[in-house]
């Protein structure tokens, strides 16, 4: 007697999706992808600027942990696919070598995301998973209290025992995301915790950022305040934008500011150049450094201590004449400069544009699917994965490990496996 096999229908080529639609189709399901994009993988393929952090070489316990926004609802999807997973699935499935950097995080040795999207399309083909692009989800199928399939925008129908909602949040609407899944999420009763900004740029009300723009500080600490209460820190790498700062710590710390800013917080952030060294040490080394160069201006004087492009600007902060000479900086002087090495000030102005953001915090609420299948807990037979959800972590790869891990547990149940 031949079985027939269970039809999954996966709506979402991110990473989620096709984790997702590779999971189903490993455990004998036949496997429908619709992606509304002419190509799979489109934010994947931008991501890590062009290199695809694709995961982070850590514990399911540290991946909770820096994933705050809702990080324990994923444990027992950490549990069935864990970071060493998913490092095992690209190398030894997909032929993809890989290699870890600082911070534990893990791209393809190419440093190309293309080279990740293209190894997972040879993985989906080699499945058989039926791949169909330009379909836009605009409906969900019901049959009684489960989902039986979806209508795209051109009213074409797929039936399905299953269908998995990948759709992604609203960041990079470029990429093609832009909320379908809630509008899905809400067809069958689920709850939206309201979209916002993850990972976002920071805008300040100071102009002198803009001079700097493109310039990399790597090493150095950056502090958010509430008047003179330490919010949150971070240490590693930042970047000068038109606009303000953005990189790695401006990032991680972001999730601070917008949860300040929506309780109407003014904040301000203070940029130590000089973490290494005590203000003791520091005054000492530039004690050291203005004897050194006692002959040249005070202009002159600060190449060992800071990028060149910064120079300017930091004279001018602190109100200190460029030309004033060396070895006739007043005591004053030099602790207002070490001062100033120690405490760059900046004041916030708000996030970026939600569209700007790395990562969409918000979405289908958490509380609403059985974390350790994905499942709906409003409707049989309805899944999901990745961004849709209301998930959210730090930069670093933790937040792809989130789309790999769910998109892995929501597929293989939606399969028909056992819990």
């Amino acid at each position: 007697m031949v079985t027939e096999r269970r039809q999954v229908l996966v709506i979402g080529g991110g990473p989620a999706g096709i984790m997702a639609a590779l999971s189903a189709a490993e455990r004998g399901a036949a496997v429908t992808l619709w992606e509304r994009n002419r190509s799979l993988g489109r934010k994947l393929a931008i991501t890590g600027k062009g290199r695809c952090n694709i995961t982070n070489h850590t514990t399911n316990e540290e991946l909770v942990r820096h994933i705050p926004g809702n990080g324990a609802f994923l444990y027992s999807a950490f549990s069935r696919f864990s970071a060493e997973d998913t490092i095992n699935f690209f190398e030894q499935q997909c032929g993809l070598p890989l290699k870890t950097e600082r911070g534990r995080r893990v791209f393809p040795v190419s440093d190309r995301a293309q080279d990740v999207v293209d190894a997972l399309r040879r993985q989906l083909e080699a499945a058989g998973v039926q791949l169909c692009f330009e379909r836009r989800a605009q409906s969900l199928l019901f049959s009684g209290d489960a989902v039986s399939g979806a209508v795209d925008t051109a009213g074409r129908c797929t039936m399905a025992d299953a269908v998995i909602v990948a759709c992604g949040g609203v960041t990079y609407p470029a990429t093609g995301s832009t909320g379908d899944g809630y509008a899905l999420a809400e067809q069958a009763g689920h709850t939206i915790v309201s979209p916002r900004g993850s990972l976002v740029p920071l805008e300040t009300m100071e102009d002198w950022p803009a001079e700097l723009s493109g310039l990399t500080l790597k090493n150095v600490s950056l502090h958010v305040y509430d008047g003179e209460k330490l919010l949150d820190s971070a240490f590693g790498e930042m970047l000068f934008a038109h606009f303000g700062v953005t990189g790695p710590i401006v990032l991680s710390l972001s999730k601070t500011v917008c949860a300040q800013e929506e309780q109407g917080k003014w904040l301000t952030l203070s940029l130590d150049l000089k973490p290494a060294l005590t203000a003791e040490q520091l005054d000492a080394r530039l004690q050291r450094n203005f004897i050194k160069f006692s002959r040249k201006h005070f202009g002159n004087s600060l190449a060992e201590l800071l990028p060149a492009s910064l120079i300017p600007v930091f004279i001018r902060l602190s109100g200190i004449a460029a030309d004033k000479p060396s070895n006739q900086l007043t005591r004053v002087e030099r602790q207002r400069i070490g001062g100033l090495l120690k405490d760059l000030p900046l004041t916030v102005k708000g996030p970026r544009p939600l569209a700007e953001a790395i990562v969409t915090a918000g979405g289908v609420c958490t509380r609403e699917v059985e974390p350790r299948s994905m499942q709906s807990r409003c409707r049989k037979q309805l899944y999901f994965a990745g961004e849709v959800l209301d998930v959210d972590g730090f930069t670093g790869g933790y937040n792809l490990q989130a789309a790999w891990s769910s998109g892995f547990v929501a597929g293989m149940m939606a399969a028909g496996a056992s819990s």
